[in-house]
């Protein structure tokens, strides 16, 4: 296993890099203020642009981390930052990934995400050379899920009752997964 952080990665239409403070405002008009975006989330919408560019410090911080993946995504087209991809739960004793991702609604049916999630998943197989790639998401947000099988991800199952979102809710989880033989 290879312990790379997160460097940056392209794919056609989108741009995988770090955060800069300076995406601070793109970040809270863009999705991190948006109930509708953070409906399904642990956390809840930021109150202001200030709140999200204190995080984006926090986040740059670890960035010397070769632990840490956390990226911006960005599109090409526009230069304007869209979302947000990163592993939420690392465990290298099994070498293994947790992914989380969450992005503007206007750009929500394009394949974005998936586009985004499955550069993601090249890249922790084929050069941290994890062997497994998880997310899950809440059972009453199916587009998470058809987002994660767009990006090759298999349907596992459903745990009961072990999420609480962002109004402190209990909710079930469904969770899919790609293995590195699953590539074929």
């Amino acid at each position: 296993m290879n312990k790379t952080g997160t460097k940056r990665l392209e794919t056609d239409r989108l741009i995988l890099r770090r955060f800069a403070v300076d995406d601070a405002e793109d970040m809270y008009k863009n999705w991190a203020s948006d109930a509708k975006v953070t409906e399904f989330l642990t956390w809840a919408p930021h109150p202001n642009a200030d709140f999200t560019r204190q995080l984006l410090k926090e986040w740059i911080s670890k960035y010397e981390d070769d632990e840490y993946f956390n990226w911006v995504i960005e599109l090409k087209e526009k230069g304007q930052v869209i979302g947000n991809i990163s592993v939420v739960h690392f465990d290298e004793r099994i070498e293994a990934a947790e992914i989380g991702y969450c992005m503007s609604k206007s750009y929500w049916g394009q394949g974005i995400m998936a586009e985004a999630l499955r550069a993601v998943i090249d890249y922790l197989f084929d050069v941290v050379e994890l062997n497994r790639v998880a997310a899950c998401h809440d059972v009453n947000n199916a587009k998470s899920g058809r987002v994660m099988e767009k990006a090759g991800m298999k349907l596992e199952g459903t745990l009961r009752a072990t999420g609480r979102n962002n109004k402190g809710i209990l909710y079930d989880k469904v969770w899919h997964s790609i293995i590195k033989s699953d590539r074929g």
